[in-house]
């Protein structure tokens, strides 16, 4: 089912003005993000879809360089929305962070036990200090954990979650949620804004 975002537009021109620091502090990546840029074609639209997925016994390193067991942490009590990001992006990734910055606000008390999780798929740059000075400058909140790993872990969890595109530079925008431990994954392939994303937690609560 494809949802057209009438409102990303205007969404997204707010959101430009805030994160231009964030894009010139990446200008020297020109040429990697025009490349990130045209990966993803699919336009001010998403895609959602249901799924099923096995989540693979591995151990990550969270912002804090401790050890987190990423069946443990998603099989947590509560809401959890992940996303696949890294931390020199400076295209796709940076809205999505965004989006996942503002979505608790839009669910208001709805959202107070929502879990978000960030896996960085260039696990070769993306240390966990660097990780958390990312955090840091992206407004995250107490609940919202970045994580690292090698690069073998990482590709087994993009590949759990039909997310691999073969490097970084070809990964596209993806959000998936489930509401409580043993719930199917909604699967928001495409930019989805803060209130779309809220609108389709809200859906899947009737479900």
């Amino acid at each position: 089912m494809t949802i057209h975002s009438r409102s990303f537009s205007r969404w997204l021109a707010a959101l430009s003005c805030a994160g231009a620091a964030l894009l010139q502090a990446n200008s020297a990546l020109a040429n990697d993000e025009n490349q990130h840029a045209t990966a993803w074609r699919g336009g001010n639209e998403y895609q959602r879809s249901i799924r099923s997925y096995v989540i693979p016994d591995v151990v990550l390193t969270d912002a804090d360089a401790r050890p987190i067991r990423l069946q443990k942490l998603l099989a947590a009590d509560g809401p959890v929305m992940l996303n696949f990001i890294f931390t020199t992006c400076g295209t796709i990734c940076p809205i999505m962070v965004k989006v996942f910055a503002d979505v608790p606000s839009r669910l208001g008390a709805a959202g107070k036990n929502l879990t978000l999780v960030s896996v960085s798929i260039d696990p070769e740059n993306d240390t966990p200090a660097k990780l958390k000075s990312y955090a840091n400058n992206s407004g995250t909140g107490a609940r919202w954990t970045f994580l690292t790993g090698s690069l073998k872990d990482i590709k087994t969890v993009q590949l759990a979650f039909d997310s691999y595109r073969g490097d970084k530079m070809s990964h596209e925008p993806l959000t998936l949620m489930r509401l409580s431990p043993g719930k199917p994954w909604v699967r928001i392939d495409g930019f989805a804004n803060p209130d779309e994303l809220a609108l389709e937690y809200r859906r899947a609560t009737q479900q």
